[in-house]
């Protein structure tokens, strides 16, 4: 089998990479070419950490395989990253392991991507301020990864402890963009995109305070209980997903779908959008949702991705079991 280690999945997997990726990965669920398993998700009683595996089967791409990993939150003070992964890929003709994968760079450039498809295919051409709502690890990839699909001119930023704030203030003075520090409802006023990226188990957008015609990529709610905004922006938006099944259960719309404010067939796979068999955004003033639950088959096509190249260029570490 291959190990292909962090250090060379950061190397040879960027922006680009993952974008084509995620994006083919969520048109061939729509056409019914791959599909995730279940998701098992525990708390394990212990260092408060959430862990679990994704796994499934792309047809189109050829990878099998799963991601297991979690959610440590003392890791930060370790000096290592909070959510901690690895993937595994199998030969999908014998059921044999062919590749270990490095999942944590990964995860965060994979997460990225998902976002920014859905900018790309339902966010407003004349986009101008991009707002992000939390500044933990993964929201600079969101941040660079997003600035990339419109032409954005100004960042508005919230985060629990404003001083986190400065790794957003770094990033968006990289990219030429101006910054400002806000508050979550001059945030919703302000910005024509939102990406929130948070572990919140409790609204923090409220419908009231959203532009018209914004997209909110929602991407931090992945468990049941967690919930980043009111159930009441869900249900009068126009909502999109990676997947409907996850989007119900231990997605955004899990909330708004308990409270009866909306019901599954209101949600629509996004490579449907992708696909060309939805329209997407129906007008300039229409708010639509991304319920970006984080799908096991983006972990595999980036990771087959990283394998791929790492095999080609003599990077991957060759072993036998």
């Amino acid at each position: 089998m291959l190990i292909v280690s962090e250090e060379v999945c950061e190397k040879l997997v960027g922006r680009a990479e993952a974008f084509k990726a995620v994006e083919g990965v969520f048109a061939a669920m729509a056409r019914g070419e791959a599909r995730n398993f279940p998701v098992v998700r525990e708390a394990l009683g212990h260092a408060d950490a959430l862990y679990g595996f994704k796994s499934g089967f792309d047809r189109a791409g050829m990878a099998l395989g799963v991601k297991s990993g979690g959610y440590w939150p003392g890791n930060s003070a370790r000096g290592l990253t909070n959510h901690q992964s690895s993937v595994l890929l199998f030969d999908p003709d014998t059921g044999r392991l062919k590749a270990v994968v490095g999942g944590n760079y990964l995860t965060a450039v994979r997460t990225a991507a998902a976002s920014a498809v859905s900018i790309a295919h339902l966010a407003r051409q004349d986009a101008k301020v991009l707002g992000i709502v939390g500044a933990g690890h993964q929201s600079a990839f969101q941040l660079r990864a997003a600035a990339e699909q419109r032409d954005f001119e100004k960042v508005v930023a919230w985060n629990r402890s404003p001083e986190k704030l400065e790794s957003l203030v770094t990033v968006a003075g990289e990219l030429g963009l101006s910054f400002e520090g806000v508050t979550l409802q001059e945030l919703g006023r302000q910005a024509d995109v939102i990406i929130t990226i948070t572990s919140s188990f409790e609204p923090l957008l409220r419908g009231e305070w959203i532009k018209p015609g914004a997209h909110i990529a929602c991407m931090g709610t992945d468990t049941k209980g967690k919930q980043e905004v009111d159930a009441g922006l869900v249900a009068t938006a126009g909502v999109f997903t990676d997947e409907v099944a996850q989007s119900i259960t231990i997605g955004e719309a899990q909330h708004a779908v308990a409270a009866g404010l909306i019901e599954e067939a209101d949600i629509t796979p996004l490579g449907d959008v992708i696909n060309g068999v939805h329209a997407g955004r129906k007008g300039d003033d229409e708010i639509t949702l991304f319920d970006g639950t984080g799908v096991g088959l983006q972990d595999l096509a980036v990771a087959d991705a990283a394998v791929r190249k790492a095999s080609v260029e003599g990077r991957a570490t060759l072993v036998r079991l």
